[in-house]
């Protein structure tokens, strides 16, 4: 049996070859998985499962041209191979080509009809290109061939609650616990999901489960359950508590399970919205977090020295959320790319960019001046103390964005041409903050005309 090892020679079996390839990739071990491909591809170069598999390995890398390059070579030579259109329907969908997206995610159902993974990545693309009734029914297609798909289920609530269908997404949006992905979110308990009945004072276990921005944004609902289940714990992270402990009602905070024993039952935040009934229409207003005035007062005096108005506006900045979010690569930006809004000799910049990314200010040109701030800010009363003396928050779509809307400062979030779902289609506004502008793409990928419309409205 033909195999594949070092300088086009054949030492290794190819089945225990291609295995192994795959397991590094699985395992992200890329370097080595890369490695290992380009022995392969030396070795046979024309094999569709080699080329396979060392373009995943290339998108993993982000070599997205070469990605496509080798696996639309692998179709070509293997037409037949439903796996091969459900592979790189993903990765066009990633590089931005929907056309191509769905082409290729049509023709994995149509080779493999049962499939319900080629149905889901189907269904993704619809999200993607905002065919959000096409994206519920393909969603269907692989629940009804795969009844325990999460992750078809949890697509069918993205589609519903991005298409303002949020009494129907809810209960799909159930789905999310049984994600990967979601291991550990939750209590290891035998009590009962809260149903919304009333409890005794403590009983009930709020769980912040999701993000820092899902956090902030569902955290309107804790005084609703508070008036059914008295003085609820809550559990959260140590960064989210200065801002949890000012919603009313709440009883204690924890932030280890270790901590939150004797309650009753337990609800997630983000299934409140759920009990609640919430719609577009009855969402409570923001307004519900706000920094200490001592706070503000200090950092008022701080940029009074350090950015003096001087007849220019400030305008706070964030270009960058978490790298691991599943979405970063579809919402956050290089600061370079904010270039029509530093040409504004009429603004200061304020960053209050946190990470890794606050780096890229050293490389900063423009008229407008910059002010640094992010090195400075020591959590999130320090943003809210900081945004209370700006102007405007112009941001993409990450946890400082919920905490200027649930403040009240006025924002202009940039959004991608498929947002996540809470931000709805087709309108500038929200019903969760009514201080938010909402800049969207008009192409997907294509930001400079978003930044054109956030910088020409200031």
């Amino acid at each position: 049996m033909s195999g594949v090892a070092e300088q086009g020679k054949l030492v290794m079996p190819l089945g225990e070859a291609l295995d192994r390839l795959a397991k590094l990739e699985q395992d992200g071990k890329l370097a080595e998985a890369d490695d290992l491909a380009a022995r392969m591809l030396a070795a046979m170069p024309e094999h569709p499962h080699i080329l396979q598999l060392a373009g995943i390995v290339a998108y993993r890398n982000g070599r997205i041209a070469e990605a496509i390059e080798r696996m639309e070579k692998s179709e070509a030579l293997a037409p037949e191979m439903p796996l091969y259109p459900r592979n790189i329907c993903e990765v066009y969908r990633g590089a931005g080509r929907l056309d191509d997206a769905l082409r290729a995610g049509r023709r994995a159902v149509e080779l493999a009809p049962q499939d319900s993974r080629s149905y889901f990545n189907l269904a993704l693309i619809h999200y993607e290109r905002l065919e959000l009734d096409e994206a519920v029914r393909v969603a269907d297609e692989a629940v009804a061939i795969d009844p325990d798909f999460a992750e078809a289920h949890f697509e069918k609530a993205e589609a519903l609650l991005l298409g303002g269908r949020l009494r129907e997404g809810w209960e799909s949006y159930e789905w999310r616990f049984k994600l990967k992905q979601a291991e550990g979110m939750l209590p290891k308990t035998d009590k009962p999901q809260w149903d919304g009945q009333p409890l005794e004072p403590g009983k009930l276990l709020i769980v912040g489960d999701q993000g820092f921005g899902d956090c902030i944004q569902f955290g309107r609902f804790v005084p609703w359950a508070a008036l059914l289940a008295p003085k609820p714990v809550v559990a959260c992270s140590a960064e989210l508590m200065p801002l949890v402990r000012q919603l009313p009602g709440i009883g204690k905070i924890v932030t280890r399970w270790d901590d939150a024993k004797g309650f009753e039952a337990y609800i997630p935040l983000s299934g409140l919205p759920r009990l609640a009934g919430i719609t577009t229409d009855n969402i409570p207003p923001a307004g519900y977090l706000a920094p200490p005035p001592e706070l503000v007062a200090r950092w008022g005096a701080a940029l009074d020295r350090l950015a003096p108005r001087g007849g220019r506006k400030r305008v706070a900045l964030v270009w960058a959320g978490r790298p691991t979010h599943k979405n970063d690569k579809k919402r956050s930006l290089k600061l370079s790319q904010f270039a029509p809004l530093f040409e504004r000799e009429d603004v200061t910049i304020l960053t209050v960019q946190k990470g890794d990314q606050i780096a890229q200010a050293g490389g900063y040109y423009g008229r407008a001046p910059l002010l640094n701030l992010g090195p400075e800010i020591g959590d999130f009363l320090d943003t809210m103390a900081i945004l209370k003396h700006v102007d405007r928050l112009v941001t993409i779509d990450t946890s400082v964005a919920h905490v200027a809307g649930a403040c009240g400062v006025p924002v202009s979030i940039l959004l991608p041409y498929a947002p996540d779902w809470r931000w709805l289609l087709h309108r500038e506004d929200t019903p969760w903050y009514d201080s938010m502008r909402l800049y969207r793409q008009r192409t997907p990928y294509e930001w400079s005309d978003v930044i054109e419309r956030v910088a020409a409205d200031l």
